[in-house]
């Protein structure tokens, strides 16, 4: 049955403009309100385009009547007449006018919604998560998904003009021992053994250069059983990049041109390039973290040797262990930070493993929360330092090198918040390179891989791998915007004895390699091109462009923090036929054994 009768759409609800005054239109979409002023009904209709207005007069009581028997949520197909509004909405684009209807049908009713269908609804995120589908109505969720799908396509029309191919790699893998946990998935044609949903397609894009196909992209799903955050799905999309016969430049040059066209495309912002460079030690010794913010100040500053014979207990054995002693200024924070705040922030601190937060102010007089340990020329050297001026505030932290750095890091961008310095129309971009190629794993008690195992160290540094692995640095970078981590990369190992001597510098035995990697590095021995390639987080991407706090909002059906979905009831038990079919037995522990 042919429930539309002969209306076809012809103009989307959200595209009405003064200039379709007097024609004859067909809307269809979803009943936003409906208000009946007894001579008059006006019915908001919405679709995927906006909102328009119509008003059903009477004249037609049949018409009218039915009209009467609108609610929320109701699907409709209106034929009418636009004409001017009398009273106009500026706030709307279709504000100027609306539809006088002469023809309604009701093409499905709705039950009351739980949620209400409107950008501002103040609903908890549980309620929004369940019904998703609702939730989705909301116009500004709609824009997202919309800007979402604009983004692929200047994505792929960027990477076709550049000569790259889309290539699909599996989703069935195999599970590798480093990085996250797998997802797994067991098979029933293999019993006891069992695929992993790709971390990311890594192995596969490289071994589609040793296959010389050049130039590789895809938009990739990928799958990280790991505790969540914010900014964390346990399914998540990145624009994967492969390509031969290149070095770090390369790499870096043709991803500023994708970036400044989405740039100008979604935000119509023109960036200058070539952005900035920063090694990742400057990163750590002025902000603290690998991914800084720029767009405001607030730089560490290293106070160690204005300090370092104070006789205060703190600094002694910070300098004891090798540690430093540094600090932050706040401009203005004397008014801006009172005591109770103060408080707050040596809490915060604790938090990143600092054992206390000094605070020193500078008011009518130099003051500091350890006052009998420093003495007036000391404090005004401190300030000095920092250029402070009166009303200033500076936060000093003394402790080992890790420790400080992530401390006053996480300090700053939190202050930087909650003192609103950030200009969020300014977007501050950046290449973090020069990465360490390993870090220590104290629970592991061996050296560990930065990024991933196939990452080349700097020519200089080969030799260095299996006997100074602390000052082995990468062919590695990551792109940084607004102290967001958006991509990350780098130049891949092509050679044999190389990859060999990285495994042997991450602890791993020939057999060990072979029996994860074997396949891998069997066909690095048949003539490997130098390449190197990058991946960019589509959802932080989105939120960026959007500016959206929230991860959730840029995806169609996302999970919870805990990782469930709260719409389908996933994950969820399955039968035991399902179980032995896949040569699994489950055993939950109880309580008691918890």
């Amino acid at each position: 049955m042919d429930r539309m009768g002969n209306l076809r759409r012809s103009i989307y609800a959200g595209e009405l403009r003064d200039s379709n005054i007097g024609e004859t239109v067909t809307l269809m979409g979803w009943v936003a309100r409906s208000r009946n002023l007894g001579a008059l009904i006006f019915a908001d209709i919405r679709d995927i385009k906006g909102i328009a207005q119509v008003v059903f007069d009477g004249e037609d009581k049949e018409l009218f009547e039915k009209a009467g028997s609108l609610r929320a949520e109701y699907v409709v197909a209106i034929k009418g007449v636009v004409r001017e509004r009398s009273s106009k909405n500026a706030e709307l684009p279709t504000g100027d006018v609306e539809v006088l209807a002469y023809e309604l049908k009701i093409l499905d009713t709705a039950n009351t919604p739980p949620i209400y269908i409107k950008d501002d609804d103040n609903v908890a995120e549980e309620m929004r998560l369940k019904y998703k589908y609702l939730d989705l109505r909301k116009p500004r969720l709609q824009k997202t998904l919309m800007t979402r799908s604009k983004i692929y396509n200047i994505v792929r029309n960027f990477y076709y003009e550049n000569g790259f191919t889309e290539v699909e790699t599996p989703i069935l893998g195999k599970s590798t021992p480093e990085g996250a946990r797998d997802y797994l998935v067991p098979s029933r044609v293999h019993p006891g053994e069992f695929y992993a949903l790709p971390q990311s397609p890594q192995i596969y894009k490289q071994l589609l250069m040793i296959a010389g196909m050049d130039r590789y992209f895809q938009i990739a799903k990928c799958f990280r059983d790991e505790d969540l955050r914010a900014n964390r799905q346990p399914e998540f999309t990145q624009i994967d990049v492969e390509m031969s016969f290149v070095d770090v430049e390369d790499v870096l040059g043709i991803h500023e041109k994708l970036i400044t066209r989405l740039f100008k495309e979604i935000l119509n912002k023109d960036i200058e390039v070539p952005f900035r460079r920063m090694k990742f030690d400057e990163a750590m010794d002025r902000y603290g973290v690998d991914k800084p913010d720029l767009r405001f100040g607030m730089e560490l500053t290293d106070l160690t040797d204005i300090v370092k014979d104070v006789d205060f207990n703190v600094f002694k054995s910070a300098v004891e262990a090798g540690g430093v002693i540094k600090g932050i200024c706040v401009s203005g924070g004397n008014d801006a930070i009172s005591k109770k705040k103060q408080k707050k922030l040596e809490d915060f601190v604790k938090d990143y493993r600092a054992k206390g937060l000094i605070n020193l102010r500078y008011d009518d007089e130099m003051t500091s929360s350890i006052d009998k340990f420093i003495d007036a020329d000391i404090k005004k050297k401190i300030f000095e330092k920092f250029h402070a001026k009166k009303g200033d505030m500076v936060f000093i932290i003394a402790d080992k090198y890790e420790v400080v750095s992530q401390a006053l890091g996480a300090l700053r961008n939190n202050l930087a918040r909650e003192l609103d310095l950030i200009d969020e129309d300014d977007y501050k971009i950046l290449w973090i390179v020069d990465f360490p190629l390993f870090e220590y794993d104290e629970e592991e008690n061996r050296y560990v891989a930065k990024h991933h195992p196939f990452t080349s160290p700097r020519d200089e540094d080969v030799d260095k791998m299996l006997t100074d692995p602390a000052h082995c640095y990468a062919k590695a970078y990551d792109l940084v915007i607004n102290g967001e981590e958006m991509g990350g990369g780098s130049i891949r190992i092509n050679n044999s004895e190389i990859q060999d001597k990285m495994f042997e510098a991450i602890g791993f035995t020939k057999e060990d390699a072979h029996k994860q990697f074997g396949f891998f590095i069997e066909a690095l021995s048949y003539g490997t091109p130098p390449h190197g390639g990058i991946a960019f987080g589509v959802d932080r991407m989105i939120q960026m462009f959007t500016k959206t706090s929230n991860i959730r909002d840029v995806i169609a059906f996302p999970k919870t923090q805990s990782a469930t979905d709260l719409m389908s009831s996933a994950p969820s038990a399955i039968s035991d036929l399902q179980l032995k079919e896949v040569s699994l037995k489950v055993d939950i522990p109880s309580k008691k054994d918890e």
